[in-house]
């Protein structure tokens, strides 16, 4: 009877934890009115247009010569109903269904079903129809690539040269073959690339052949197979995709040597079983009004998941679903690889709210394209401090390109003779380099909060903070005598805090992730060294205002560039106050009282006034930024937000909507676990959720109380 009544206990466990398929009884009927599907590293935004069915598709790492992101192509089913016994006359209607569960999607009307989904393990997409009677299905491949385009000033937004684009740039036409049962595409970058110009423009020739290049000679395309004229009552559609530095040669036996690998049945196993092993993670399912945010945060979380395996990170404006750019905004009428802040071009500040979400979820396997994305870049940082100043270090850019190198619109094409070549001649990303740090404490706390192992990443996060050190130091030598004030601390100066204090003496945010990553490093790893660089580091600049004590955003700065509010980072990324510790108050007050951080106040985009509030225990207020971040967005489907600051769909936007709920349900305090810090009571909640110890913590709270608590782990 024992075993009987454990089994009743945890079926229903094992069922909460599946998210609910999301349903349109009639699909949309235009790219902004598309639904994602995905997996692995390949995004599909799919839609109806009259009776076919339309998807684009895109891998991540397909950048072409200028590094603009590329989509695949475009794929269109047309199903031939006049054997199926349905009137032609009248328009087909389909439902469309995304089942979460297992990743797939289905596309139904009354005599046949289509069915999407995309190998996790493999770049493949398999599309399917079952009908009840034999029809004809044909699968055509549409791209906006069949000739040379020349790019436009605005539409280079979409590239790294941004404002500073060639009149004559082109996006090079792809090679598009088609075979008596396939076709086949691909785009071939040349070996000179928008890398070369950037090595030129900064300096950088005599280091160029040991550089990181991703974009040489590269080819991103696929092969659609399954075309037939026959009427049947299933058929199935193959499209492999393939991403390979060097010839055509090259690029087609990798193709083929994938296509030989496909076993259907067994695949479509695997990758439902990765779906099934992910949803049981983590979740967050809320009742009553909250319900709209839980569910948000589940369509969200899995467009995340669709980039679990890739090279490279999800973008932070659109990842793999950006769709046609008009619809985001009415005077970009540009092809649909266009997005605006680049393809190659990754922002840190923006990146990193995409990241951080990924440590409480438990997604693990997620974080790592974005971690070894740095580490791939991590000699070219370190080649960076040695050419420009002599030192050692490895030198984070904010607007970096995908070869570690700034982005060479923001690096500046004008700039004044004999400027420091190791710094952005932009007024808002000058002297910013300190959001690598915040991928450091990611790393580290991976092993905490994971078992990850982080060995290969350590000399990095090491060097990273080396830079500070040796870099601020040598400024200092530059300006005067010694090398650290007269507390024998550092002078961070020129700083920056985030775009917005600029020119800042010790601004708090850089000194908050000094110290966090610091300390985190001597607890995970070791204090070889690091206590006596924590003696350098200088304390936190407080103010007061109107009587009220509060944390400045550095002692001075020269002006105000931008809209932020770094002041409250030593409360979120680096949580050295909040809720459970004894500086609360004083976080509160610069939550409540500073005028800046007042005036900047919003839930859009990558505003993260939602997780400041949850962090400092301001139940109310944590509720309703949250409320405003993880409502429906203004597209059909409610996880495409945006364009805020950015673009559509906003995952900036996504991520922090994310990181505040879920902060309003678990936090921590030296590894002491707080439930429900700033949840609202008459908000039904379960969730299971991700602690450092490598902890689970699972709760249900329901009409007031907490009905179950259960907390796993090896601590």
């Amino acid at each position: 009877m024992k075993t009987i009544h454990l089994l009743f206990l945890l079926l229903p466990l094992s069922l909460w934890a599946q998210p609910e398929d999301y349903t349109w009884e009639v699909a949309g009927n235009n790219s902004s009115e598309s639904m994602p599907c995905g997996g692995g590293d390949i995004g599909m935004n799919v839609w109806t247009e009259d009776d076919d069915i339309v998807m684009y598709v895109c891998r991540s790492g397909s950048f072409d010569e200028n590094n603009t992101l590329l989509k695949a192509g475009r794929l269109r089913l047309h199903v031939d109903e006049k054997n199926a016994g349905e009137d032609v006359r009248i328009p087909r209607k389909y439902s469309q269904t995304l089942h979460l569960s297992d990743g797939t999607m289905t596309l139904s009307c009354p005599t046949h079903t289509v069915t999407l989904w995309v190998d996790v393990w493999k770049p493949v997409i398999h599309v399917e129809v079952d009908a009840k009677k034999a029809i004809q299905a044909q699968m055509t491949y549409e791209s906006w690539r069949d000739h040379d385009h020349l790019v436009s000033r605005q539409e280079a937004q979409q590239c790294s040269y941004k404002w500073i684009a060639p009149k004559d740039l082109v996006t090079h036409a792809d090679t598009i073959i088609h075979g008596d049962d396939f076709i086949e595409f691909y785009h071939q970058n040349p070996s000179e690339t928008v890398f070369d110009y950037c090595i030129k423009q900064q300096g950088l020739l005599s280091e160029a052949s040991h550089l990181y290049n991703p974009l040489k000679n590269l080819i991103s395309g696929g092969r659609l197979r399954g075309m037939t004229t026959k009427a049947l009552r299933h058929h199935h559609f193959q499209l492999t995709l393939a991403n390979v530095q060097g010839s055509p040669e090259a690029w087609r036996k990798t193709l083929d040597a994938m296509e030989h690998s496909v076993r259907m049945n067994a695949d479509r196993k695997t990758s439902r079983q990765w779906w099934a092993d992910f949803w049981q993670r983590s979740w967050i399912r809320c009742g009553g009004e909250a319900a709209e945010l839980s569910r948000n945060y589940t369509l969200f979380r899995y467009m995340l998941g669709c980039n679990a395996h890739s090279t490279w990170p999800t973008k932070f404006n659109g990842g793999l679903f950006t769709f046609d750019p008009q619809y985001v905004d009415s005077l970009s009428n540009f092809t649909p690889d266009y997005r605006r802040w680049g393809g190659g071009t990754h922002t840190a500040q923006n990146q990193r709210l995409v990241y951080w979400p990924l440590l409480a979820s438990g997604d693990y396997d997620l974080l790592l394209s974005q971690f070894d994305f740095y580490l791939r870049l991590f000699p070219t940082a370190e080649t960076r401090s040695h050419v420009y100043w002599g030192h050692g270090g490895a030198c984070f850019t904010e607007q970096m390109e995908n070869f570690g190198l700034p982005n060479p619109a923001e690096y500046g094409s004008k700039r004044p003779e004999g400027f420091d070549p190791g710094l952005e001649y932009n007024a808002w990303l000058e002297y910013e380099w300190d959001t690598a740090l915040e991928f450091c404490q990611m790393m580290l706390l991976s092993k905490s909060y994971g078992g990850m192992d982080i060995t290969k990443y350590l000399p990095m996060i090491r060097s990273c903070l080396q830079f500070f050190d040796e870099h601020y130091r040598y400024l200092a030598q530059q300006r005067g005598r010694k090398d650290l004030d007269g507390n024998g601390h550092l002078v961070i100066y020129p700083g920056s805090a985030c775009e917005t204090y600029k020119m800042s003496y010790n601004p708090s945010s850089t000194i908050a992730a000094l110290r966090m990553v610091a300390e985190t490093y001597m607890h995970e790893v070791d204090t070889t060294g690091m206590t006596d660089y924590l003696r350098r580091i200088p304390p936190i600049p407080h103010r007061v205002i109107d009587g009220q004590e509060m944390i400045a955003p550095a002692v001075t700065w020269e002006r105000v560039n931008n809209e932020e509010s770094p002041q409250l980072y030593p409360v979120f990324p680096w949580r050295l106050y909040g809720v459970g510790r004894d500086s609360i108050e004083i976080a509160r007050n610069t939550y409540l009282y500073d005028p800046d951080v007042v005036r900047f106040r919003s839930s859009k985009g990558w505003k993260q006034d939602n997780i400041w509030a949850a962090c400092l225990g301001l139940t109310e207020e944590a509720a309703r930024l949250t409320t405003e971040k993880l409502k429906s967005g203004p597209y059909r489907f409610p996880a495409f937000w945006g364009p805020g600051f950015d673009w559509s769909p906003d995952h900036n936007w996504g991520g922090t909507g994310m990181l505040g709920l879920q902060s309003m349900l678990l936090q921590e305090v030296d590894g002491e676990i707080i439930i429900l810090p700033a949840w609202p009571k008459t908000w039904d909640v379960s969730f299971k959720l991700h602690a450092s110890g490598c902890r689970r913590v699972e709760v249900e709270y329901k009409n007031g109380k907490i009905v179950k608590l259960k907390i796993e782990g090896e601590e």
